[in-house]
């Protein structure tokens, strides 16, 4: 068959990646720079052109900065600011309601939320995949059949709208983020849940044609004569969403002129902004039951779904490659056993259900179309206002959930830190300055303040940590590796600890004091090489 294929093409990879959006990309990317062989088949022939997701986050962006990208980047992203936290939830008569702090100071050393455009980002990790010897990208093929046995997987392909010749591609495992109606999915019998929320709403993305200001980075506006949103989307855009009332039809609130005329009230008029696209979509949010099915496994929307009041959808997704990866590219190093496979479900599901909730929640207060309940919840929410830690509120900070490949509970300095988010923060070493994983770097990192974090660990164990790309720094204000602003002091005496072991995804597996550090390792080492209680599908009959 004559196929157009990009990059190394191969016989066997050692994965098959199901999607060629930016988690599948990504996923492709951070397996690729480790030298395994990726095939990512795509069933479009080209990327699709057109916004989507519009916000990402601090972590999704440490993400992407360890596969590379923000190297020069990093103006893709344009931070958030505003007031009131820059997220803001007003009543039809601009009543502030609540608001969110998307303008905190981030663990993760970018800023906490940033507008992008996704089409601009898609050609940057297509781009860098495509550059990667080891990595394969087939465009314009569809997943017709799956089948596994114990040494791999075989995935049926046939040219997308030409079904009469099929091929097959072979991997060791596969990755399916082929998106909310995912054929993976269903191919292999995985159901999902429903959180009980839909709504349809008309998504507005525009260029504006002259300077714009906005008190808010987002603002929602809680109306129940006609809900709407109001997003940065990325430099030099600007994004509209507009809830489908019952007197609407679909038809009619996909014309452009309705586009039109409910943007009028913000003064957006063909005058003074280019309609890049406008499109009608349904809100909700699902899980998958399970997110393993032997050798494959779910990833980005085929694994989840919410709707997007909080900007996590993409997050939420760059999230699952970073956890997937680093788990898989282990397993065929030979560097851990397989059953570290069965805790990505189990993590990655509860920490996701958590945001997913909160979505749904933070739908629930704007989609309401009853003037009676909208005034009471407005009087609801305005009497919150008056406690002064209630006028602007945090973004969800999940933990992962259990089982996980984290430190077991113990007592003392540090116990409740496993499976939440670590830091990265700006440090200096011999006279370079940058934040800590582009400078010191790591898969696994081991950081004590004012302490020699391997002060107590034997040789052997030193040795093993070096051989799956642990890294131990002694950080302090003198040197060899300085904490030139301070933040990473700061998080210690906030968290009672002064050594951490985080992950490669970046999440803690335990924090206490250096002499903790010969128990967590070797706590470490036992969970990447023994059983865990298997909680997910286990292989297809």
């Amino acid at each position: 068959m004559n196929v157009p294929t990009t990059g190394r093409a191969s016989d066997q990879a050692d994965f098959v990646i199901v999607g060629a959006g930016p988690v599948g990309l990504l996923s492709a990317i951070l397996l690729g720079r480790e030298g395994w062989r990726v095939t990512v088949v795509e069933r479009w022939p080209s990327r699709y052109p057109m916004p989507r997701a519009c916000t990402i986050d601090h972590e999704a962006l440490r993400i992407l900065q360890s596969a590379g990208v923000m190297t020069e980047h990093a103006d893709l992203f344009e931070p958030s600011r505003g007031e009131r936290g820059g997220y803001q939830i007003r009543n039809g008569d601009g009543v502030l309601l609540r608001a969110i702090n998307w303008n905190r100071d981030a663990e993760s050393g970018w800023a906490n939320t940033n507008g992008f455009y996704q089409p601009d980002l898609e050609e940057v990790l297509e781009a860098m995949a495509v550059a990667l010897p080891t990595v394969e990208l087939r465009r314009g093929f569809s997943a017709e059949a799956i089948s596994q046995d114990d040494d791999g997987v075989t995935l049926t392909v046939t040219r997308t709208g030409e079904e009469s010749v099929a091929e097959q591609l072979r991997g060791s495992w596969l990755i399916a983020a082929d998106g909310a109606n995912s054929v993976v999915r269903g191919l292999v019998g995985i159901e999902t849940v429903d959180a009980n929320f839909e709504a349809d709403w008309l998504v507005v993305d525009y260029q504006p044609l002259a300077d714009e200001h906005w008190e808010a980075f987002v603002t929602q506006y809680c109306d129940p004569a006609q809900p709407a949103t109001a997003v940065n989307s990325g430099p030099g855009r600007r994004r509209f969403e507009f809830m489908r009332r019952a007197d609407v039809s679909v038809e009619e609130l996909s014309r452009p002129e309705t586009a039109w005329n409910l943007m009028a009230p913000w003064n957006v008029t063909p005058e003074n902004a280019h309609l890049e696209r406008h499109a009608v979509y349904t809100f909700r949010g699902r899980w998958a039951e399970t997110w393993r099915a032997g050798r494959v496994f779910l990833a980005g929307d085929a694994a989840h779904l919410m709707p997007p009041f909080l900007g996590q959808g993409l997050c939420a997704g760059l999230r699952d490659a970073r956890s997937l990866s680093w788990r898989l590219s282990m397993v065929a190093a030979g560097q851990a056993g397989e059953a570290i496979l069965d805790s990505y479900g189990s993590e990655r599901k509860a920490h996701v259900r958590v945001i997913i909730d909160e979505a749904v929640e933070v739908g629930k207060i704007i989609c309401e179309l009853d003037p009676e309940r909208a005034a009471e919840r407005d009087a609801r929410m305005r009497a919150e206002l008056t406690d002064p830690e209630s006028v602007t509120v945090e973004p969800p900070h999940p933990r992962l959930g259990e089982p996980s490949i984290t430190a077991p509970g113990i007592e003392g300095a540090g116990a409740s830190d496993a499976g939440t988010l670590s830091i990265q923060a700006v440090v200096e070493v011999d006279g370079v300055t940058g934040l800590f994983d582009d400078v010191v770097g790591g898969d696994w990192q081991l950081i004590g303040i004012d302490t020699d974090p391997l002060a107590f660990v034997d040789s052997e164990t030193r040795a093993w940590f070096t051989s799956i790309r642990g890294t131990a720094t002694l950080l302090s204000e003198k040197g060899p590796v300085l904490d030139h602003d301070g933040a990473y002091r700061a998080w210690f005496e906030k968290h009672n600890a002064t050594l951490l072991l985080a992950r490669p995804d970046f999440y803690l597996y335990g924090t206490g004091t250096a002499e903790d550090a010969p128990r967590l390792l070797e706590s470490l080492r036992s969970a990447l090489t023994n059983s865990l209680e298997h909680t997910e599908v286990g292989a297809l009959s």
